[in-house]
């Protein structure tokens, strides 16, 4: 076995996990430095976000407190006394005096016709014409049975005179010349001879009846106008096959219109038939498409029911139309004049519904103070109150829910005129 030397013997290997960390004092004095600033930078942060928050604290408080101080601006309308009359505005729709669909009255095939949509015809205008082949054919072969009827009739005749003569010579013969037998088959032929030219002339008056018939009715294959008016509607062209009737399943030619005078129809509420049932009430109708054309008209008639499901009542209102400004199925506006119903009046957006049902603020020397109130009649933007409120009093419009009774506020007054026209908002 060989020896080893111990000069050859290399060192054991040392364990790096177990051996220490050394730092040189150079690199501590950093790490102190670091850590130092990051110390001083998060205090001068912390100092600043605690300034600027407590600095918008006590503005936000500020602002409050001034807030607080300063009067909320209302405005505020007087309420004026009962008015002797006023305007009740309904919509409503005009409609033409006359207005007439027109049908063929005879089967055939449009020839030509005449006027369009917009033209405006006379009573008895040809508005087309329809060329009617079979109505021809029936017409002639009507006129022949009529001529064979007439020529049978002076058949008949002859045959009544010879039979008339005949039976007169054997009435007059003497008695043992010809049998009772013969005279009375005379007598006999001579009555059917009366009875054979009665049957035709009878035929004669139906054959003249069925041509009376088919020339009438070659009269509607004119088509004329049944009154002076507008066409407002042409269902025809050239060729058309056009059949006579009524029916659902047939094709009108025209539909025609007169608008002058012009009807104008609204449905009134229940509330107000009582009045609007008196006969010549004034009205002013509007509309939009015309904004500077006031028409005056009167109620013409009224339907002297109330409708069951709409609760209103029909009115009929006549307006001259010469100009023909007006056309029918216009959504117009229609205001009447009405007597007043002694209640006072006051904006809608005057009102405020709460818990307690309607309600109004009404200001008295700057203070707010809510008042109950009975709604008698809703007219729209205006309300009739018949409890709650008295004449001359300020009440607030459009007022907010933040506000309560017994709050000061600084009153804007308006005129009551233009407080109509301001629309109601959510209380």
């Amino acid at each position: 076995m060989p020896s080893m030397n111990v000069g050859d013997q290399k060192p054991a290997a040392v364990d790096e996990k177990s051996a220490p960390t050394s730092f040189s004092p150079g690199a501590a004095r950093k790490l102190l430095i670091l850590a130092f600033g990051v110390a001083l930078a998060l205090g001068i942060g912390f100092l600043l976000v605690h300034r600027q928050k407590a600095t918008s604290e006590a503005q936000l408080a500020a602002m409050t407190k001034q807030n607080a101080l300063e009067q909320v601006r209302v405005d505020v309308v007087t309420v004026g006394p009962p008015p002797a009359s006023r305007s009740l505005m309904i919509p409503g729709e005009t409609a033409a005096w006359y207005i007439s669909t027109i049908y063929a009255r005879v089967n055939g095939y449009v020839g030509q016709w005449f006027v369009d949509i917009g033209d405006h015809v006379k009573k008895g205008q040809i508005l087309t014409t329809i060329d009617t082949p079979e109505l021809d054919a029936e017409l002639n072969a009507a006129k022949a049975r009529l001529k064979a009827s007439d020529a049978q009739v002076l058949v008949r005749q002859a045959q009544l005179e010879f039979a008339k003569t005949t039976y007169e010579r054997w009435k007059n013969s003497p008695k043992g010349v010809v049998s009772d037998q013969e005279r009375e088959d005379k007598k006999a032929r001579n009555a059917e001879a009366v009875a054979e030219l009665n049957a035709a002339l009878a035929q004669v008056g139906l054959d003249q009846a069925e041509v009376d018939r088919l020339s009438a009715l070659e009269g509607f294959k004119r088509v004329m106008a049944p009154f002076d008016g507008t066409i407002i509607d042409r269902h025809i062209d050239l060729g058309n096959l056009v059949t006579a009737g009524s029916s659902a399943t047939t094709t009108s030619l025209y539909q025609i219109a007169q608008d002058d005078p012009m009807r104008v129809f609204v449905d009134a509420p229940q509330s107000m038939a009582a009045q609007l049932m008196t006969i010549g009430t004034p009205a002013v109708i509007t509309c939009d498409y015309l904004p500077n054309q006031r028409f005056e008209g009167a109620v013409s008639r009224t339907a002297q029911a109330i409708n069951p499901e709409a609760r209103t009542l029909r009115v009929e209102i006549d307006i001259p139309n010469s100009t023909r400004t007006l056309v029918s199925g216009t959504y117009v506006q229609v205001s009447f004049k009405i007597k007043g119903s002694g209640l006072i009046e006051i904006p809608a957006a005057a009102l405020l519904f709460r818990t307690k049902g309607p309600q109004v603020a009404v200001i008295e020397d700057g203070v707010v103070g809510i008042k109950d109130v009975t709604i008698a009649r809703d007219n729209g933007n205006v309300v009739e109150i018949s409890s709650g409120l008295r004449e001359g009093a300020k009440v607030a419009l459009n007022l907010s829910s933040q506000i309560v009774a017994g709050q000061r506020v600084e009153a804007n007054e308006i005129d009551q005129a233009n407080a109509k026209g301001i629309a109601a908002s959510a209380h």
